[in-house]
């Protein structure tokens, strides 16, 4: 029985999937077990143990479900018809122009903070200061008499 091959990644998804229909009908026409339309719903119904045509039909439609869905993740990244350079190039510019807008935005941010952080240093500082001279100044202090 032929095995099936994992898609290759340099030869196209397209031939792979080819391949995997192509060795999927050769195992049916060489393991599968011949069936009469007139007893299709008892050959469903009944419970039959697994057997390597049942394998192989899981493994080739895990296979071929697998490859199809890379198919169309690869069809999805491709550009648009839409998309062409002068389109794309407009995309890029008003892209560069958001881009300096917040870059200008930010610088302007960071200056505020920037500002906001010497008023509140200059405001610790000042805190700090006041609160040495008021412990110098409770010690120096003479205790009234009782």
């Amino acid at each position: 029985a032929p095995r099936p091959q994992p898609p290759s990644r340099g030869n196209g998804r397209g031939c792979g999937l080819a391949d995997q229909f192509c060795n999927a009908i050769g195992v049916l026409q060489q393991c599968g077990p011949p069936a009469s339309f007139s007893n299709i719903q008892t050959a469903i119904n009944k419970d039959q143990p697994v057997n390597p045509t049942e394998e192989y039909a899981q493994l080739f439609a895990a296979l071929i479900a697998r490859t199809a869905k890379d198919i169309d993740v690869l069809i999805d990244s491709l550009p648009s018809e839409e998309s062409t350079a002068a389109l794309q190039a407009a995309s890029l510019y008003r892209l560069e122009e958001e881009n300096h807008e917040a870059a200008a935005r930010l610088e302007e941010v960071v200056y505020r903070g920037d500002v906001l952080l010497e008023k509140i240093q200059s405001a610790l500082a000042d805190i700090a200061q006041s609160q040495l001279k008021t412990r110098s100044g409770t010690h120096s202090q003479p205790l009234p008499d009782s």
